[in-house]
């Protein structure tokens, strides 16, 4: 790649200039972390991490092929079962990633439609390979832009049930009232909303609604599913090149995730939901006392809009040196100018650490 030395030097340079350059860091589970997505702490739960070695000793490390050659083994099969069960859906695909998913299901289904209506917001996973012709935004929840957006014939609307930059839910109970198809990626939802940590599933009952499940937030593992109706999720296993041509997830982390789901629609799971809201409570309550300027979420994933990315960064920075891990976004993650901090509350925080995010927020309030 010698040739190409140079365009990635100047790319660097405008990157670095514009504050965004990005590296890879270690995280230092030591640190106070509020920039981890295992919002229940699943991750940790020692039923998870025994399904896990389980699977391992019964398994092995790697499937040893893709999912239609030799990857689908009995806990696949089982979290497929769970998953349609648990979601009153006809059946599941599962794909090694959230991404891998989104990125399948548009190829295979986005063409078949006469229009795709998407969210403004919606994630990147929902907008790499759309076709050129048949796809629009609409601005951010707004149902009555979707009504009119509407064509005759064929629509799907795609949307997220909570939107991972701001925390904030999409009006999926409205949505599902419009004569379209819908599809959600409850990727921040699944395991925390609704009865039994059901998510947008339990707003939406049509068995045929399409849902994207990511394992890698409230589930604490690694992975996704596709649930719906079967007849397009067959369509998927027949034509979705990231279903086809990828090494299907090891059947031990199939078993780690049947046993998190498991968790979540018991009274444990309930549990931990209640708690994390009473963390959620405690954290805003505190940063009204010392002036942060929170955005309104009653999410886990809380924001502090810096607008600029050099202020973001500095923040970061800050709090870094305050032995405090949180996320620092900066564009195109978000609009140019709302650069901000995301912080994502999880059931498992100590009110110590809580305090100690809060008070070193103000100390860069202060700066």
């Amino acid at each position: 790649m010698r040739y190409l030395t140079y365009q990635f030097h100047e790319y660097r340079q405008r990157r670095q200039a514009a504050h965004r350059w990005r590296q890879l860091q270690l995280t230092d589970w030591a640190n106070c972390s509020f920039h981890r997505n295992d919002y229940l702490g699943l991750s940790q739960h020692p039923q998870v991490i025994a399904a896990f070695a389980q699977g391992l000793s019964d398994y092995g490390c790697g499937s040893g092929g893709s999912p239609l050659v030799c990857g689908y083994q009995q806990p696949h099969h089982n979290l497929v079962r769970q998953l349609a069960e648990w979601l009153e859906r006809d059946t599941a695909v599962l794909f090694s990633s959230g991404f891998a998913a989104n990125q399948s299901a548009l190829k295979a289904l986005g063409a078949l439609y006469d229009q795709l209506l998407l969210d403004r917001l919606c994630h990147a996973s929902l907008l790499e390979g759309l076709g050129r012709r048949n796809w629009r935004r609409f601005p951010h929840n707004d149902v009555k832009a979707v009504r009119r957006l509407l064509k005759p014939g064929a629509n799907l609307v795609i949307t997220e049930s909570v939107f991972s930059m701001d925390g904030d839910y999409a009006p999926l109970a409205e949505l599902a009232l419009l004569p379209t198809d819908l599809w959600v990626d409850d990727a921040h939802g699944i395991g925390l909303l609704g009865p039994d940590g059901r998510g947008a599933a339990a707003l939406l009952p049509d068995p045929q609604a399409m849902l994207t499940i990511p394992f890698g937030k409230a589930i604490g593992v690694m992975g996704a599913a596709l649930v719906g109706g079967r007849a397009e999720l067959e369509h998927i296993v027949n034509s979705g090149r990231e279903f086809i041509y990828s090494t299907a997830m090891p059947a031990a982390q199939a078993a780690a995730v049947s046993a998190a789901i498991t968790i979540l629609q018991t009274t444990e799971g309930e549990r931990l939901r209640q708690q994390l809201q009473q963390r959620i409570a405690l954290f805003q309550q505190l940063c009204q006392q010392y002036g942060i300027p929170l955005q309104a979420s009653e999410h886990p994933i809380q924001t502090i809009v810096l607008g600029a990315d050099e202020q973001a960064l500095d923040w970061g920075k800050n709090l870094a040196e305050q032995g405090i891990a949180c996320g620092v976004i900066r564009p195109p993650t978000v609009p140019v100018g709302t650069a901000r901090l995301r912080i994502t509350i999880s059931a498992l925080h100590h009110e110590d650490e809580l305090k100690q995010l809060v008070e070193g927020m103000a100390r860069c309030l202060i700066n």
